[in-house]
C-alpha cells in the first residue's frame, strides 16, 4: 500500500480540481466540493494545515479513489 503524502486542505481541493470536483461553497472551516459530471457526488474537506490520515484515507474513499490512484495523481 502505498504511503499517503501530508496535505494541507486546500492542496486536496486542488489535486481534486483535477478530476472534476469544484467548490461548491465553504461554511466555516470546510470546503463543500461538487463532482462536476454524473452522479454529482459531495466531499467535504476541512480546510486545515495538515489532514489527518483517516480523514484523507476517508475523502479519498468517497470520491472514488483507491489510494494509489490517489498517490499517482499527487506525484502527476
Amino acid at each position: 500500500m502505498s504511503r499517503l503524502p501530508r496535505m494541507s486542505g486546500r492542496d486536496t481541493v486542488k489535486l481534486l480540481a483535477k478530476i472534476g470536483y469544484l467548490k461548491d461553497r465553504q461554511t466555516g472551516s470546510h470546503i463543500v466540493l461538487r463532482q462536476q459530471n454524473y452522479p454529482h457526488r459531495r466531499v467535504v474537506i476541512p480546510d486545515h494545515r495538515e489532514i489527518a490520515k483517516g480523514t484523507l484515507r476517508a475523502i479519498i474513499h468517497q470520491v472514488g479513489l483507491t489510494v494509489e490512484e490517489f498517490v499517482a495523481l499527487y506525484q502527476g
